[in-house]
């Protein structure tokens, strides 16, 4: 499982022009089944993903190809996160 953190970066001005092609990578995301959740962080700091049923090189090539990396509009932070214990209602993610 993979906690994606996107913050903004120098480029953030251009983030309109390209919030399309944003938008269609996270469908894409979810689409594929990888995203589990994607939101914002507080205050107005960028967005965050979860993803899982991949492996790092796949979330790491997924996260290079987001518009918003590729224009430097963000910046991505991936975290591996080894489940050890999780909700029942979570359990699909302990596999």
């Amino acid at each position: 499982m993979f906690a994606i953190f996107l913050k903004f970066a120098e480029n953030r001005p251009k983030a309109p022009e390209f919030m399309a092609a944003h938008k269609a990578w996270i469908k894409q995301g979810f689409d594929d089944g990888v995203f589990l959740m994607v939101g914002s962080l507080q205050p107005n700091m960028g967005g965050a993903v979860l993803a899982h049923g991949v492996s790092r090189y796949e979330i790491e090539t997924r996260v290079n190809a987001d518009p918003f990396v590729v224009e430097g509009i963000v910046s991505a932070e991936i975290l591996e996160i080894s489940p050890a214990r999780a909700d029942q209602r979570l359990d699909f993610l302990m596999a």
